[in-house]
């Protein structure tokens, strides 16, 4: 499904260095410089310096601004203190990690050039020199300390929503004499490279102190390959190619963030050429973007899985026979096909394939409608009447995917069903509040998961203590705890795989689908779609 395409960026200079100083545009010379990269495998130490999606460079750059429209503006700019993908796909342009992952998903290196595990419960990260923040200060040991205790630790700056993004993670210090930080964990943490890999943005910790955090929400200052030019709050963020960047300078050299709700404007508006990228393109317009000429479709089956939720705690869905019921009421492949047209992979559990802890042997739930009215019955919430809360343009087809939830159980002699449109951000701050009982009792929402491991989908949904949890079960607890401080893989895998069969037995949700990734392109950019949904503009170029 995934379509590749592939354009090297020394080519394009190659290429396009003539024709840029041709045209007198602003050019820039890169930092260049790349180090050789040799990886030990095993559980030591691991080193990769020279990283990064592309080759080192050095040639002039020319004039190539790109518009990227999603469903929503970012809630925020300070990347420590949002749960969105939309905030994500705007703020890791100008903030980088210690780790990063490439667009297949795999580990490498970005502002740590070295880890390894010096013991259980403690790892240790080199720095890499040379990298400046856009405010032109060095990248220091504090800051990175100081940005993962900022994560973790609720007296340091701000309770931040993505603790459990770094599950297990305590705290981080400076290590003496040396240019790297020592990072502890409560347990073994056998994960904790894939975490890094994927989450904890590092700022500058001075910059961070000298303002409040409204003017840290409104403001940028990272390491990353794009500056904050201009922002404009439910309208615009607008960034500039950072000419000073550790590595080559972006092709791209202005950035543009803009949203439309509705996916027919973001269709319409790329092929009016009033933006280059758009999200979630619906099945019924992907023939009028392929017949266009000027844009494509990027396709790729994504780490989001889809769901509804049902709260533990509330009548009916404390009930696990109503929540059966209410998997069964479901056909899921009918949604697959009529609604999707093929994009999207039904899910049993909360686990993707190809995760770590993935159990095999559990299937989808099968639509069995007299099944599901026995169990409702069996349940004593017959006659029932509930509302499924869905956000509008957040995922692809997620109000139609919730209505025809909405109908199928409202074929169930015993059950109705309405359905109630939501804006994405009212609703996922009720979900992300730290208070469960104002969290809506039946929803549609979907979980990114890019560590590729069943642990951070389970942790922070399922489990007692999860930060966006709607579930609690000491069977599922305990398992998990078990799995988080064990270092036999084999084993670890086991408990993950015996976690999921628990859970898709007591349905704390109705199992949906893999969300594909559905973009469309314009013709005058190269660009390939990742899986975790990131939208990298540094990975962009002009098509020749």
């Amino acid at each position: 499904m995934a379509q590749d395409e592939s354009a090297s960026r020394r080519t394009f200079l190659k290429t396009a260095g003539a024709a840029a100083a041709t045209a007198s545009v602003a050019g820039c010379t890169g930092g260049g410089g790349q180090d050789t990269s040799t990886t030990t495998s095993g559980s030591d130490t691991t080193t990769d310096s020279g990283t990064g999606t592309t080759e080192s460079g050095g040639e002039n750059m020319g004039d190539f601004p790109v518009t990227i429209t999603q469903g929503q503006m970012p809630s925020t700019l300070d990347p420590q203190n949002h749960r969105e993908t939309p905030t994500d796909n705007v703020v890791l342009h100008a903030y980088e990690g210690l780790l990063a992952r490439d667009r297949k998903g795999k580990a490498q290196a970005e502002l740590a050039t070295e880890w390894e595990r010096t013991s259980d419960g403690v790892v240790k990260f080199q720095l890499r020199e040379g990298v400046t923040f856009h405010s032109g200060n060095d990248l220091t040991p504090e800051d990175v300390a100081f940005s993962i205790n900022r994560i973790v630790k609720e007296d340091v700056s701000i309770a931040s929503p993505q603790s459990d993004q770094l599950s297990g993670v305590t705290g981080a210090s400076v290590v003496d004499g040396e240019r790297a930080v020592e990072v502890q964990s409560d347990g073994l943490n056998p994960i904790v490279f894939s975490l890094f890999a994927t989450y904890c943005d590092i700022m500058e910790k001075q910059w961070v102190q000298d303002r409040s955090k409204s003017e840290v929400a409104k403001d940028m200052n990272g390491t990353g390959p794009f500056k904050l030019e201009n922002y404009q709050e439910n309208v615009q963020v607008r960034l500039s190619r950072n000419e000073d960047y550790w590595r080559e300078p972006a092709a791209v050299s202005t950035l543009t963030f803009r949203a439309a709700k509705e996916s027919s404007t973001r269709v319409n508006q790329l092929l009016e050429g009033e933006t280059d990228v758009i999200v979630n393109v619906p099945p019924q317009e992907i023939g009028r973007v392929k017949g266009s000429g000027s844009a494509r479709i990027a396709a790729v089956p994504s780490t989001r899985i889809i769901y509804n939720a049902m709260r533990y705690d509330a009548e009916p869905f404390s009930s696990p026979k109503f929540r059966q019921a209410m998997n069964y009421a479901i056909d899921l492949n009918s949604i697959l096909e009529n609604i999707l047209s093929g994009f999207g992979d039904a899910t049993g559990q909360p686990t993707l394939e190809g995760f770590t802890g993935y159990n095999s042997n559990v299937s989808a739930y099968a639509a069995n409608k007299s099944r599901a009215e026995t169990l409702v019955e069996e349940s004593g919430h017959a006659g029932v009447s509930i509302t499924l809360h869905t956000p509008v343009g957040r995922y692809l087809k997620d109000v139609e995917i919730a209505q025809a939830v909405s109908n199928q159980i409202n074929q169930l002699s015993n059950v109705s069903c309405s359905v109630k449109q939501r804006d994405f951000g009212a609703l996922a701050g009720q979900l992300t509040d730290g208070n469960l009982e104002t969290s809506p009792k039946f929803y549609l929402i979907g979980w990114g998961n890019a560590t590729f491991d069943a642990s951070q989908t389970i942790i922070p949904l399922l489990t007692t203590d999860g930060a966006l949890t709607s579930y609690s079960n000491e069977n599922v607890d305990s398992t998990i705890q078990e799995a988080q401080n064990t270092g036999n893989a084999d084993q670890r895998s086991s408990l993950l795989q015996q976690t999921n069969k628990t859970l898709h037995d007591e349905a704390p949700w109705i199992f949906l689908n893999r969300q594909y990734s559905v973009y469309g392109v314009s013709q005058s950019v190269a660009w390939q779609a990742r899986r975790d949904e990131r939208i990298d503009a540094y990975a962009m170029e002009p098509k020749q």
